[in-house]
């Protein structure tokens, strides 16, 4: 392991010295970064159709998601190492510039075969556009104001998973699917510039030393994992033997690469830090967020489709409480951290209501009208907004000036990971629990579920009896994700760093 000694919650000082930077000096630079990065995990999802269109290879669609995924969680970690080394500025422009390329490239790629290995490179250049923007907030924000930021920084986020699939839909339908691709180009030479803007600051770099066995090993583990999640997600007889082989292969690829990451002496995964309380419990509680927030979003629309029979643009109008919540949540708890400097106090709140929440949701949903059910969703919305800023400050802070990079890799993989579980774990519920009950239940639910969205298609009929079971499923699919929420409420509960 490297000789430099870990700093504690309490080193954290303001990097530059003096005054701090200006809000505008430093959140638009951080910011479209981070917009970029998020908003091309959602805009694909509206022009797939057509890609799929001009390819001809519906089988292969999820292809261009999934390499996205892989590529941007293992850029995560490399990112933060490499910036703590070499200048976490000086990487945003390495990971802008590839993002950019990459952009260019997608759009011109004839085939989808090719623009699956331009997406590839995409993830590679968005992952360190996330990492590095929150850790440059570490790096330029005195450790009291980071929460503020960070708040600001989660709105970015839940804005641009919002404006992507309503983006993609419009520039798909009036320029064609390459627009998505080439929009990036102009607002990433924006980007670039405002870096520039970015101070410098003079501080001790970690040393760096290639870690290729252990590159390798958790470009298996995350590629295995989140393929095999993927296939679970299907939830049909044929995908379990090849989702058992990638798990086995993700679990072994796991074990050496601890065993790798002891033993060399500059580490891709920092393991030492890791195991620092304050931050396992913090990447604990983002991965736990992570599941309950994503598989929400995810699982909701099907809902509301399927069981409530909304319309898409209705289903759409009652998404917009629960991101307004989200954003205001994150905004409202960042600036109460600044100024009591509390932390794990407000995430313990929020998961409690979450929680109490999506139980009445199970329990209740189909006794709530409309009005009703939109000012549930504004609550979860708001609460769910109690965690994102603050686990990233945390980590921050315990990591102390050197490690940001890696501290806010920590987060960023931490998330990923338990979105992709928690998603997974509640379509193998959903699917799982309709074929144990009701053959016939599930594939009327399959059918629905690839009908919902798709506007003008007919949706299939399904009887009373098969309603009833779907709504059954729902009720376990929302209490399983109470159950993720409750998780993350002992985590925060339980983390010794309670103020920064």
């Amino acid at each position: 392991m490297s000789n430099v000694s870990e700093p504690t919650a309490t080193a954290s000082v303001p990097p530059l010295g003096g005054k701090p930077p200006t809000f505008l000096t430093v959140f638009p630079s951080i910011m479209l970064p981070m917009f970029l990065a998020v908003v091309d995990q959602t805009i694909i999802a509206t022009a797939l159709p057509a890609i799929v269109a001009t390819t001809g290879q519906v089988e292969r669609a999820s292809w261009i998601v999934v390499s996205y995924l892989i590529a941007a969680t293992i850029a995560a970690p490399l990112y933060g190492r490499l910036g703590d080394a070499f200048g976490r500025r000086r990487m945003m422009f390495g990971a802008l510039a590839l993002f950019i390329v990459a952009s260019a490239l997608c759009a011109a790629a004839p085939t989808l075969e090719l623009l699956t290995f331009a997406r590839v490179l995409q993830g590679f250049g968005g992952g360190g556009l996330m990492t590095l923007s929150q850790a440059l907030v570490g790096e330029t924000i005195p450790p009291r104001e980071r929460a503020r930021y960070q708040g600001y920084l989660a709105a970015v986020a839940v804005s641009a998973n919002t404006f992507g699939p309503v983006a993609g839909g419009y520039l798909t339908e009036h320029f064609g699917w390459q627009s998505i691709f080439l929009i990036n180009v102009p607002i990433g030479i924006g980007a670039f510039l405002l870096t520039f803007r970015l101070p410098q600051p003079t501080v001790e770099r970690l040393p760096w030393k290639a870690d290729p066995g252990g590159l390798v090993l958790f470009t298996i583990f995350v590629a295995t994992t989140l393929l095999a999640l993927e296939q679970v997600q299907h939830v049909h007889l044929d995908s379990l033997p090849i989702g058992g082989v990638l798990f086995a292969a993700g679990l072994i690829s796991l074990g050496l690469l601890i065993r790798q990451e002891n033993r060399t002496e500059s580490p891709l995964i920092p393991l030492k830090l890791l195991r620092q309380p304050e931050i396992w419990h913090s990447d604990a509680l983002a991965a736990c967020h992570g599941a309950a927030l994503v598989s929400f979003i995810t699982f909701l629309p099907v809902y509301l489709q399927v069981v409530r029979g909304t319309s898409p643009s209705e289903t759409g109008l009652l998404l917009v409480p629960l991101t307004v919540g989200i954003g205001t949540g994150s905004l409202i708890t960042g600036r109460l951290v600044s100024r009591t400097g509390l932390t794990t106090l407000f995430p313990a709140v929020g998961l409690v209501v979450v929680t109490l929440s999506l139980v009445g949701l199970a329990l209740f949903a189909g006794a709530m009208g409309t009005p009703a059910l939109a000012v549930l969703l504004l609550v979860i919305g708001t609460f769910m907004g109690t965690v994102m800023g603050v686990v990233q400050v945390s980590v921050q802070s315990a990591a102390g000036p050197q490690r940001l990079g890696e501290a806010a890799a920590s987060v960023q993989f931490s998330r990923s990971i338990g979105a992709a579980f928690g998603t997974a774990l509640v379509a193998t519920l959903l699917f799982g629990f309709l074929t144990i009950k009701n053959p016939e239940a599930a594939r009327v639910f399959g059918a629905m579920v690839q009908h919902a969205g798709q506007a003008g298609v007919p949706m299939p009929v399904a009887n009373s009896a098969i309603q009833a079971d779907i709504r059954e499923a729902f009720r376990a699919a929302f209490g399983l994700i109470a159950l993720f929420t409750t998780a993350g409420f002992f985590l925060a509960l339980t983390n010794p760093l309670r103020r920064i």
